[in-house]
């Protein structure tokens, strides 16, 4: 029964990507907010991925079901079309055709990323494993999920980046796939509106995932301990914030008027209210714009 404690009780998601970090945050509040919540990534208790990282997608649903939901683990490489379409006709079956939401927080490319080089200077044969990593998967999913969406005239996917501007983000290959995901949520938009089903585009601000916090040699409890390393990380934000961010659009009736736009948690945080997991509200663009800007120049506006 939906009520304001539990505004998706009876609503089904899925959270593509949602092994670790801002996927797992998400899911795990999609949960919390009484949601059956359909958790994909390569690393299983059956397997690592090539990240070869802990963090599997069972842990990750088995916190879904204990904030509140029901979390469903199925092991799913979103690179391969085959195992996509198992995945969706699952849910097609489970579901009685059903599915509410969909977060695309595929990624897994870090270790592709390089941030020391220009293009002329890259692998270029690392970089284009990078875009079918980030990109083609993202495109994959929407392929095969939206029908499910599109029969039922109602949904919600989110396109999870990094950035929501056009400000150029360090790597060339990184930068073209985070702002080709914003725009995977412009054209999904375009084509959804007449079937009444929106897409937007989210980014966190200074997301402390699972390898951020052992970047800085802390964990989730004493986090702000690595503030003394980098005093931006001061005002970093856990996955929970962005997974209520993602929470709140899917609960709002109004959704479709964010359709096609490219949203961030320190934008929708003063919209809906909701807080960080400690019960503060980072806003990254501001701390940019008071300490960053005048190195780096502008955050810039919303693409």
């Amino acid at each position: 029964m939906t009520t304001d404690k539990r505004p998706l009780a009876g609503k089904v998601a899925l959270v593509a990507g949602g092994t670790r970090g801002g996927g797992r945050g998400i899911a795990v509040e999609l949960g919390a907010a009484g949601a059956t919540v359909y958790v994909t990534g390569r690393s299983s208790t059956g397997g690592r991925s090539g990240l070869d990282r802990p963090e599997t997608i069972e842990e990750t649903a088995e916190r879904v079901t204990a904030a509140g939901g029901l979390g469903i683990p199925v092991r799913t490489d979103h690179s391969r079309p085959e195992e996509v379409r198992a995945l969706v006709d699952r849910i097609a079956a489970d579901q009685d055709g059903r599915l509410d939401v969909l977060v695309d927080s595929v990624w897994g490319a870090d270790p592709l990323t390089d941030w020391d080089h220009p293009l002329w200077e890259q692998d270029l044969d690392t970089g284009l494993r990078l875009l079918r990593q980030a990109v083609d998967t993202h495109v994959i999913t929407s392929r095969y999920v939206l029908p499910l969406m599109v029969a039922r005239r109602s949904g919600l996917v989110v396109e999870v980046t990094d950035g929501n501007t056009a400000r150029y983000r360090g790597s060339f290959f990184y930068d073209l796939a985070k702002s080709t995901v914003i725009r995977l949520a412009v054209a999904q938009a375009a084509e959804l509106a007449p079937h009444g089903v929106a897409a937007v585009a989210l980014t966190p601000g200074f997301l402390r995932s699972e390898a951020v916090l052992e970047h800085f040699g802390v964990t989730e409890e004493n986090w702000r301990e690595g503030a003394a390393r980098d005093p931006d990380f001061a005002q970093s934000e856990s996955p929970a914030y962005l997974g209520r961010a993602v929470a709140a659009l899917a609960a709002d009736p109004h959704v479709m008027a964010k359709s096609g736009k490219a949203l961030a948690t320190w934008g929708l945080y003063r919209e809906y209210g909701f807080t960080d997991a400690d019960g503060t509200r980072p806003d990254f663009a501001a701390h940019w714009a008071e300490n960053l800007e005048e190195k780096f120049g502008p955050l810039g506006d919303p693409l």
